[in-house]
């Protein structure tokens, strides 16, 4: 008797359908083909061992099982769950009638639990997409989708519950994890306050504006001047994701295994800081065969990256960066695969400003000027232009930390404040386009949301010429001024607000 299941398989943070045809025939032998990795040809001594955990037994004829289709190679464990029930119908040793119904995922373990797989997200919401009554998942895979709309998410513990659902033995809303998880914008809180670090207004105002309108950072300052600690509370100062923000980054943290397994949607923007070390795949993405896992750019999606001694980072690495700040989204590409991820994230870059990390601090640096010109030299033009704000941070002298005893600066909660009202408008002025934030703008939309008047034109005429600035460092300062006056409320950009753009490229015009 032959037998349809239907599953799923991750491709990118989508999921495309495979359907799982169990053929049982005169024969002998369980064959499985469809281009199937280890992990899944392994799957089938897996899936004999609990099947017969279970009390339910293994044919003595032919089982031919295929993955179709069979020209796109299949990995991971998820296929057992499908593969156990294919078996169990074929062989009639249930009726399962709504078998054709549902779409499964799933690990087997020898007792017959069902265990998660990656990939919940997206699979639930190929079933959503494919018009599935329903998809029956591991729980806590199910978790993942349970604020996912249209679609009724079952998650179960067992092979045996995922039986009695497709049996209609039961009912089966007690299994049913849909609409059980209410959507929750409250942030969390802020693991460093604004209002915790002295001093350092200048630093704290970059920081702002690269939060409201989601701009690349580097902070460039003397050991101990604060800048990791501004990072970390810049995390605190982002606005709450959007709904569509949310499925996006869920999805992709889905798909790496790393799901809010209890929480459904993620609630809080990503802050990813991976040590400078990290390899070219940990950062961009990557993975061997057909098992493309997405890096640190993808995982940081709509929040922030923060990557600390950036001048010691590889300098592969650091060139790889250079398509996904552009982009906004990263491709990998393999022999036998192609993989596309979001990238559309904050890089928050922080470096010394010369190997002795004291040059600007008086007369404490140690270092020759060649030494100062070859350690940001590492950082290669193109790199620094695509940074759209360049901070230098100062150390805090003693007098400054003592005249601050009573008087604690603006909170987190005040800055952030400011920075939803920006990006609210911002959201406003591109409700029909597919960005979110001014960081996101390319040159034709710089044209059409950010008109210049005769003055400013001027004036961005004086500065190119003055200073020497790249086209791309052109559109970059307009776009941090657009955002400057979104956080002043004003409809047009103005003359001092391209100044304050332009005063955040240091690094362009001096020789450090």
């Amino acid at each position: 008797m032959l037998t349809h299941v239907y599953g799923a398989k991750c491709a990118g943070i989508d999921a495309i359908g495979v359907t799982v045809e169990v053929d049982i025939s005169v024969g002998i032998g369980v064959h499985l083909c469809g281009l199937a990795d280890v992990a899944v040809k392994e799957s089938l001594l897996r899936t004999v061992t609990a099947l017969q955990s279970r009390g339910y037994r293994i044919p003595g004829k032919k089982i031919v099982i295929n993955l179709a289709p069979a020209d796109t190679h299949k990995n991971g464990s998820g296929y057992d769950l499908p593969i156990a029930i294919g078996i169990i119908a074929a062989s009639e040793q249930a009726s399962l009638p709504l078998l054709s119904r549902f779409l499964l995922m799933g690990e087997l373990g020898l007792d017959g639990s069902v265990r998660s797989v990656p990939g919940g997200l997206p699979t639930a919401e190929l079933a959503r997409k494919a018009g599935f009554d329903g998809c029956i998942l591991p729980y806590d895979s199910a978790m993942e989708a349970a604020q996912l709309e249209g679609v009724n998410v079952y998650g179960v513990h067992t092979m045996d519950e995922a039986i009695m659902i497709l049996s209609g033995a039961l009912d089966a809303e007690g299994f049913c994890v849909s609409g059980t998880i209410p959507r929750d914008d409250a942030p969390p809180p802020p693991e460093i306050d604004f209002a915790d670090i002295i001093g350092q207004e200048t630093a704290k105002r970059g920081v702002e504006i690269a939060a409201a309108g989601g701009h690349c950072l580097i902070l460039v300052g003397s050991p101990g001047s604060g800048k990791s600690s501004l990072a970390k509370a810049m995390a605190g100062i982002m606005p709450p994701l959007t709904m569509e923000e949310s499925l996006v980054t869920s999805k992709i943290y889905s798909v790496a295994g790393r799901g809010n397994l209890r929480g459904g949607f993620m609630r809080s923007r990503p802050f990813r800081a991976p040590h400078y070390s990290a390899s070219l795949p940990a950062i961009i993405g990557g993975g061997g065969g057909d098992g493309v896992f997405p890096g640190e750019v993808s995982l940081a999606h709509a929040g922030v990256l923060f990557i600390d001694e950036f001048a010691h980072m590889p300098k592969s690495v650091v060139e790889a960066l250079r398509g996904p700040m552009e982009d906004r989204r990263v491709t990998i590409s393999r022999l036998k695969t192609k993989v596309e991820y979001p990238a559309s994230f904050t890089l928050v870059a922080a470096s010394n400003p010369c190997p002795c990390g004291y040059y600007g601090e008086g007369d404490r640096c140690t270092c020759t000027p060649a030494q100062r010109t070859a350690y940001l030299s590492r950082l290669s033009g193109p790199i620094l232009d695509r940074i759209d704000l360049q901070v230098r941070v100062k150390a805090i002298p003693p007098s400054r930390i003592a005249e601050r005893a009573g008087h604690p600066g603006e909170t987190s909660a005040q800055v952030a404040a400011r920075v939803l009202a920006a990006r609210e408008t911002q959201r406003a002025r591109f409700a029909n386009l597919e960005i979110n934030c001014n960081a996101e703008m390319n040159n034709r939309l710089i044209e059409k949301f950010c008109t210049l008047s005769p003055e400013c034109q001027e004036t961005m005429q004086q500065l190119l010429t003055k200073m020497q600035f790249s086209m791309r460092a052109y559109y970059r300062i307009i776009k941090v001024a657009r955002t400057i006056a979104d956080l002043e409320g004003v409809p047009d950009i103005r003359v001092q607000h391209l100044m304050e753009a332009a005063g955040y490229r240091f690094l362009d015009r001096q020789n450090l």
